[in-house]
């Protein structure tokens, strides 16, 4: 069974060392409603990195594949390069890096690519705990009371 720093992504801290005041805070502002009131969760999206843009897949197109670019809808044409995101959606290279270079997430699925910004990657992991948490909570009032 892990420990709670491990569980939670966290390393303890050192003889010595003074914890994150500001962390501290905007901990507290999440937890009881007022990250929000702040506006906090309106914040656009950094840009996809560019490692994760130069990973992208590239896909040949086919003639099966009578599909069009969802931003230009205009069809791909056969034995067309396209760059394939990895929620699998497919679009001309032309199109796509321009949209990622101003944010990380696919235009159709809203799929978030990583991205450079260290603030940024800590708060969506702290979005995706939160989630956990939810559905933990949910778990264990549905083992006690169901």
């Amino acid at each position: 069974m892990s420990d709670y720093f491990d569980e939670m992504g966290w390393t303890p801290l050192r003889d010595g060392e003074a914890p994150n005041s500001l962390l501290q805070m905007a901990r507290f502002l999440r937890n009881v409603g007022a990250w929000d009131m702040l506006g906090m969760d309106e914040k656009l999206p950094p840009p996809a990195s560019k490692a994760a843009v130069e990973a992208l897949e590239e896909i040949k197109i086919t003639d099966a594949d009578s599909k069009k670019c969802p931003v230009c809808w205009e069809a791909f044409k056969s034995s067309e390069i396209a760059k394939s995101l990895p929620c699998k959606h497919s679009f001309h290279r032309e199109c796509i890096i321009p949209w990622l270079n101003k944010t990380n997430s696919c235009p159709l699925c809203r799929h978030e690519l990583p991205t450079d910004d260290e603030d940024y990657e800590m708060y969506r992991k702290e979005k995706l705990r939160a989630v956990e948490r939810e559905k933990d909570l949910e778990i264990l009032h549905n083992s006690m009371f169901g």
